[in-house]
């Protein structure tokens, strides 16, 4: 049997294999009833010939048509379409019964006791976005990654890696997690004080989860992450806020709370803390360390862009001097890498690391084994540790990039420190010009940014300043960023 001309079209250009695109064309035209049941199909030469590919890609195609039943093969006879195709409408529950579409609302309560602010909101289309600090998802290292799937693809034990592991993660992971993280931290610790999780969120819901009971108090910085607030909150726990300056979070603040009330735990982010991007100085992290010893509350170290810095040599995590066991040590390649690459970590006494695994198995079983092991490999192979230091370099230039055009374009209508690293800039706004106002106007002009809101416990409390993410923005798209907020600043400013 030969084909007629152009029943099948091939797009070689296409990210879309070929095998499969033929095999595409086939269930379609076999849906359409082109190509009917029982019908001959021609041999692999004859196609592959018709079709100018070679025959190993024509055998790949009705390899993937029989596997998903489309096609019957006889030995000595040939191929033929399926006498009995997959596709089967589904009946109706009862003749005549009317089928609805899903309802909108359940029919039982459902108490709407889980908020959490800032859901992921799809940006204008074509607007260009100064987000509030990530990585550039452009630089991450997705041909290594890939490179480390296509070695596991040759691999005959690859296979057990699909299987259910371990649920504390990967092995290997953690033995280089450990190595990796005792050359560039110092904290010396082994796999067994790791747990693997899906990103820093999940470490913090499994710590809150885990310590947290009806009432116990939990101290956090204001401003600060209020997606670690909701976690605390969602546990059951009451929250004490404390003020952060050029020092970090203020230390005699927290004492004070101490005195007067048990402390379950304390949350800090000492390293280009988040919305502010002060570093929690050295003498500081002594005092909490001390505290934590005195009062025995857990100290949660969120140190989610330590590997990011521009001006100096980073202090160490208070993780890397903790002699008492008070601190959990959270971070990820979530911020280091690209977001949607969800590995992150926790590191914490086998004692908690054992009752957080426990309930890590709850909710999601264990992690992704392929991307643990790819990820250990990465790790293990440096390409981790030169992915950073290009990164690194890339986003520095980056920061002075922003912080130059500010200086020249908004002089007097913008007020900012230039951080020591991270990814963005904590800006205020001068001359009466409101974070919302900006942001709305922006945003007609094509570009999205926040609008304030989101740093402070309260969302309502006057407040003039904004997160400004220059990391995920080559120097051309910062450059055109700042001068639209420029002219929506200036627009205000003056009206």
């Amino acid at each position: 049997m030969q084909f007629p001309k152009g029943l099948i079209t091939i797009d070689k250009n296409s990210h879309v294999s070929v095998y499969l695109q033929i095999a595409n064309a086939m269930i379609s035209h076999i849906r359409q009833g082109t190509l009917k049941p029982s019908s001959a199909l021609p041999g692999s030469r004859v196609l592959a010939a018709d079709l100018n590919v070679h025959r190993k890609t024509v055998v790949a195609a009705y390899d993937e048509l029989y596997a998903q039943s489309w096609i019957d093969v006889y030995p000595r006879k040939g191929i033929f379409v399926a006498r009995n195709l997959p596709d089967v409408s589904p009946r109706k529950i009862k003749p005549g019964l009317q089928v609805y579409s899903s309802p909108e609302k359940t029919l039982f309560e459902v108490d709407n006791k889980v908020t959490f602010p800032g859901l992921f909101k799809k940006d204008p289309e074509r607007n260009l976005v100064f987000n509030d600090g990530f990585p550039d998802t452009r630089l991450a290292p997705v041909e290594l990654l890939v490179r480390e799937y296509r070695r596991f693809a040759r691999y005959h034990f690859t296979s057990q890696y699909l299987m259910y592991g371990p649920e504390q993660g990967s092995e290997n992971l953690r033995t280089e997690l450990a190595r990796f993280l005792g050359e560039t931290r110092g904290l010396q610790v082994d796999p067994a004080h790791i747990l693997i999780t899906k990103g820093v969120q999940m470490a913090l819901y499994l710590i809150a989860q885990t310590l947290i009971n009806k009432n116990d108090i939990v101290i956090v910085s204001d401003p600060g992450y209020n997606g670690a607030n909701q976690v605390f909150e969602q546990a059951g726990a009451k929250l004490a806020f404390v003020q952060v300056d050029e020092h970090g979070i203020n230390i005699n603040e927290i004492e004070a709370i101490c005195k007067k009330k048990k402390i379950k735990l304390v949350y800090v982010v000492p390293h280009h803390h988040s919305p502010t991007t002060v570093t929690l100085s050295s003498e500081r992290r002594m005092q909490l360390l001390e505290l934590a010893k005195k009062y025995k509350f857990a100290i949660v170290e969120d140190d989610y862009d330590y590997d990011f810095h521009y001006t100096s040599s980073p202090i160490l995590p208070l993780a890397s001097i903790d002699y008492y066991g008070s601190v959990i040590y959270v971070g990820s390649f979530c911020k280091t890498i690209a977001p949607g690459i969800r590995i992150g970590f926790m590191i914490a006494p086998p004692n908690l690391i054992l009752q957080v695994t426990r309930l890590r198995k709850l909710i999601d079983r264990q992690g992704e084994q392929l991307l643990e092991e790819a990820m250990a490999n990465l790790l293990k192979n440096g390409d981790i540790s030169r992915h950073l230091k290009k990164a690194n370099k890339m986003y520095h230039e980056r920061r002075d990039i922003l912080c130059r055009l500010l200086q020249e374009k908004l002089e007097g209508y913008v007020s900012f420190k230039v951080p020591d690293g991270g990814f963005a800039i904590w800006m205020e706004y001068l001359k009466g010009v409101k974070p919302y106002e900006v942001a709305a106007k922006a945003t007609t002009m094509g570009l999205t940014i926040s609008d304030g809101r989101d740093y402070y416990y309260d969302p309502a409390r006057p407040n003039n300043f904004i997160r400004l993410g220059f990391a995920s923005l080559n120097p051309k798209e910062l450059e055109e960023g700042v001068e639209i907020l420029a002219r929506a600043i200036k627009s205000l400013a003056s009206a």
